[in-house]
């Protein structure tokens, strides 16, 4: 068995306390990283977003993350042998989980599942408390701890 400072879950915790401030100081939030690897080769798998609130992570804001992430994956060379580095968003269609997750989504269509029902419609507001989700039969206020599963939805013309 692998020692625990090799394993994939210990190498990305030793990432994201190199990470972190990195990302913090491009005015970002770490949202997570993954690594995995396969044989002498990583992947090493960056995913970033705006700090809060709506709107929308640009290019050229993500090209300057992924500039000072590769400055200091050089400079500290935490990962072992050869590796690529991937700095992405959550992605147009992300899961929400946390209270931010859904702040970031104001605005946005989402498909919202709680015990009772599956819901779609476009977040208008979200707090730490809830959301309210514009639906075709009108608004909707959930309170987080009712919904087990969200996601960001995009809807066709």
């Amino acid at each position: 068995m692998p020692e625990k400072a090799d394993r994939p879950d210990a190498l990305a915790g030793r990432l994201t306390e190199l990470l972190e401030p990195v990302v913090g100081g491009a005015g970002l939030f770490l949202e997570r990283i993954e690594t995995t690897r396969a044989g002498r080769y990583s992947v090493v798998r960056v995913v970033v977003d705006l700090p809060d609130g709506p709107g929308d992570l640009d290019l050229d804001r993500l090209g300057e993350a992924t500039a000072a992430v590769s400055q200091a994956l050089d400079e500290a060379d935490p990962v072992k042998g050869q590796y690529t580095l991937e700095v992405s968003t959550p992605g147009a269609e992300r899961e929400l989980r946390t209270a931010r997750h859904f702040r970031r989504a104001v605005g946005h269509g989402a498909r919202v599942t709680t015990d009772e029902e599956e819901l779609s419609g476009t977040i208008s507001a979200a707090d730490d408390q809830g959301l309210t989700l514009q639906t075709d039969a009108g608004p909707r206020t959930l309170p987080l701890e009712r919904i087990r599963q969200a996601r960001m939805v995009i809807s066709g013309p």
